[in-house]
């Protein structure tokens, strides 16, 4: 196969009913994996565009890789689950557990009373 020059490529690839456009002006782009976010800088970025999707190829050459702290349980708590101070009383009442280690378990529940409870019962909630 003859190789083939940009421009030759973007005719090809808009004869299969792919649009390809090159995205000025990206500063940084980031990927947010769970333990981690991948920054690559000053990239070169093409989005691929067909009519049910569109594919961004990311090209650069400074990458860093910054480690996520994980969150504790007061910042899980914020703004993302609502403990009743009833909810609380009860798991206390079942379980026998501190009201700070019900909240706990609430808050890693996310507010399910019966999934609390068997993180307490499991040993989980330590």
């Amino acid at each position: 196969m003859l190789p083939l020059s940009p421009h030759e490529f973007k005719k090809l690839l808009k004869r299969y009913g792919i649009n390809v456009e090159d995205i000025k002006g990206v500063e940084k782009v980031e990927i947010h994996l769970p333990d981690k976010v991948i920054v690559i800088t000053s990239p070169q970025v093409l989005a691929f565009k067909t009519s049910k999707q569109i594919v961004f190829q990311v090209v650069g050459e400074e990458i860093l890789e910054e480690q996520r702290s994980k969150p504790t349980v007061t910042q899980e708590a914020i703004g993302e689950v609502k403990i009743s101070e009833d909810d609380v009383k009860f798991i206390v009442e079942y379980t026998g557990v501190t009201p700070e280690k019900a909240r706990e378990a609430l808050v890693k529940a996310r507010g399910d009373i019966a999934r609390a409870i068997m993180l307490i019962t499991s040993g989980e909630s330590k």
